[in-house]
């Protein structure tokens, strides 16, 4: 069976985005998790949908151009991966979304359609969030790991990553690992 990898990026105090509704504190987008050698499929909540195709199509279109969110060029780590997700089937969790620009789109409609997609043949699914829809997948017993990189700030207000969950759940850390900046990233895989 292949695993869902949840991975996301968040402050110290747990957060996802600031109150403007994105994190200005990361600095690339970058495929810092080392998944794209493991995974052969990526899902995305709708809301978080949105941008990440008009992000990453901006990128494919304009790989020398100044990029419209992050005011310059994308980085070389950011290249990698507008090719890597040119090229990657991806699934979205939208009960009314019913069309997508970005090339091999999806569209599931409930937990167990997830479900069916961890038991398909294939390398493992990496779950790009957003917070929502990752909460919601972890009370549902589907996420089989976490990798998080924690910046060293304190957001304040914003979204946090458990704030959705509802249930307790035990994680068992299976890796530590200090990056550059004061980073840390943490890989931690279910009990259940």
């Amino acid at each position: 069976m292949r695993k869902l990898i949840a991975a996301m990026k968040l402050s110290v105090d747990g957060k996802t985005e600031g109150p403007e509704g994105h994190a200005d504190w990361v600095a690339a987008w970058s495929d810092d998790y080392d998944l794209t050698a493991q995974v052969d499929a990526c899902l995305l909540g709708a809301g978080m949908y949105e941008g990440y195709e008009s992000y990453w199509t901006a990128i494919q279109n304009e790989p020398e151009g100044v990029h419209w969110i992050t005011g310059r060029p994308p980085t070389p780590g950011e290249l990698e991966w507008a090719r890597f997700a040119a090229r990657t089937p991806h699934y979205v969790l939208s009960s009314t979304m019913e069309s997508a620009q970005w090339p091999n789109t999806s569209f599931l409609r409930g937990l167990d359609e997830i479900a069916a997609l961890k038991e398909q043949p294939g390398k493992d699914i990496y779950l790009m969030g957003g917070a929502q829809i990752t909460a919601g997948l972890i009370d549902a017993g589907l996420v089989d790991e976490l990798r998080l990189i924690v910046y060293p700030l304190i957001a304040g207000k914003g979204k946090t990553l458990f704030s959705g969950t509802q249930q307790r759940h035990g994680l068992e850390l299976l890796k530590v690992e200090q990056l550059p900046d004061g980073l840390v990233s943490l890989i931690y895989g279910s009990t259940r």
